[in-house]
């Protein structure tokens, strides 16, 4: 692991450690922003590949039995001239696409400092503005943790609705 904080470090390598294969458990509040506290739990696989020139990488998500045929996708590409990342999130289910601009939906924007990176960004959840926060923590060459965060009071609180332990398949 090479933390990115440190002098001379070149960020662009920031999410080099997910690349190759994951286990996923996922822990997921069904019910965000509404004082639930009812988790639901599936397992996941994950491939994360590099794309060309050194602009970021991609993943594929993919539930084992959880909401049939659903596959999803993260897509980070880097700033070289804000040194951040911007990470997007895709889907079957809506393309990842707003409505209104067809272009991608917001991102969240970050970046890593030593093995933890924060990423904020702003959303539309069930029609009201949000906040949403990603965490990404790196914990060994072959274990990470993504959580993600709402918050509808301008990022005063957070609730964490979504956590995946990362587990890498070796091969």
């Amino acid at each position: 692991m090479t933390p990115s904080s440190t002098p001379g470090a070149d960020a662009s390598h920031d999410f080099d450690f997910l690349i190759g294969k994951w286990d996923i458990s996922n822990r997921r509040l069904p019910k965000p922003l509404q004082g639930s506290s009812e988790w639901e739990t599936f397992k996941a696989t994950s491939h994360v590949h590099l794309l060309p020139g050194g602009i970021g990488n991609y993943d594929e998500f993919l539930p084992v039995g959880w909401r049939p045929g659903f596959v999803g996708m993260s897509l980070r590409a880097f700033s070289p001239q804000t040194q951040a990342w911007s990470i997007f999130w895709l889907s079957n289910r809506d393309g990842g696409i707003d409505a209104k601009t067809q272009g991608l939906q917001p991102p969240v924007v970050g970046r890593f400092d030593g093995d933890t990176g924060l990423f904020h960004g702003d959303e539309l959840w069930e029609g009201r503005p949000i906040k949403v926060r990603f965490e990404w923590t790196r914990l060994n060459p072959d274990a990470a943790r993504w959580q993600q965060a709402f918050s509808a009071d301008g990022g005063k609180s957070w609730e964490v609705n979504w956590v995946m332990e990362l587990k890498r398949i070796q091969q």
